[in-house]
């Protein structure tokens, strides 16, 4: 384990995600985080139970279990959520569209929801579009950074709300355009306001000009945490101040990005 004057502590980063499809997740356990999130990319990609026991032994590890899809569906073939280590939580989510078939794209999320939770009452609930669900369980919330973040933070915390509350957040710790744009540009393109604002097939990279490139840099503010350490740092510590238990980064320019 590193010591805390680690680029991840520097910019005020509780956890970090990582993506079993992209890197080898046993090298999360070279960065000082308290909570480590395995996103879910496709059952081919789950990482073996060997090695989610191994990550769990250094930090609360927490495997993302989209409750529509086969395996994890907990009113129907649970195999792979029952077969999950007992020492690593969950983070229960609706499911990413391109990661579901058909069949489970059409199945209720909210009885799953409950179900998934009677068994696993300490586990995460996360999603995008069905937020009220989320809340409903009372479990911790884990949201996506958006524009609205803080703002509903204060929100709920001023209406009473005591749950804990984790937002995710792909994480840039450069304050250069290019290099922000190549590492996030495609998933902002993704979310809904910055896909309708953008021109019909426009480029989402760094070759992204005028109007294209003036979107994406406005919503990388939005959606992530981009800029130096310093920058990444303030907006950890506002939205730990507006509510946020734990905030957890998506290195998206890898691992060793968040170590230096």
């Amino acid at each position: 384990m590193l010591t805390s004057t680690a680029a991840v502590a520097r910019a005020g980063l509780d956890g970090i995600a990582v993506k079993p499809a992209e890197c080898d997740v046993l090298d999360a356990r070279d960065v000082p985080v308290d909570t480590i999130a395995v996103d879910y990319e496709g059952r081919d990609h789950l990482p073996s139970t060997e090695t989610l026991e191994t990550l769990a032994r250094t930090a609360d590890v927490r495997v993302t279990a989209p409750v529509r899809a086969n395996g994890f569906d907990p009113l129907g073939d649970d195999s792979l959520l029952s077969a999950l280590p007992e020492t690593v939580g969950r983070v229960f989510v609706a499911g990413h569209p391109a990661y579901l078939s058909e069949t489970e794209r059409t199945r209720s999320v909210a009885p799953r929801l409950g179900a998934a939770l009677e068994a696993a009452p300490d586990a995460w609930v996360g999603t995008e579009s069905v937020e009220r669900v989320a809340m409903a369980t009372g479990a911790t919330q884990y949201d996506l950074l958006s524009r609205t973040t803080e703002r509903e933070l204060r929100a709920i915390r001023a209406a009473g709300f005591a749950g804990k509350v984790a937002v995710y957040a792909p994480t840039v710790l450069s304050d250069d355009e290019d290099v922000v744009l190549d590492a996030v540009g495609a998933y902002i393109s993704r979310r809904r306001p910055v896909s309708r604002a953008l021109p019909e097939g426009a480029p989402v990279d760094s070759t992204a000009s005028d109007r294209a490139r003036e979107v994406l840099l406005a919503a990388a503010d939005d959606y992530a945490l981009v800029g130096t350490e310093r920058e990444v740092a303030a907006r950890t510590n506002a939205l730990q101040e507006a509510g946020a238990t734990t905030v957890v980064g998506y290195p998206a320019q890898g691992l060793e990005s968040l170590l230096e």
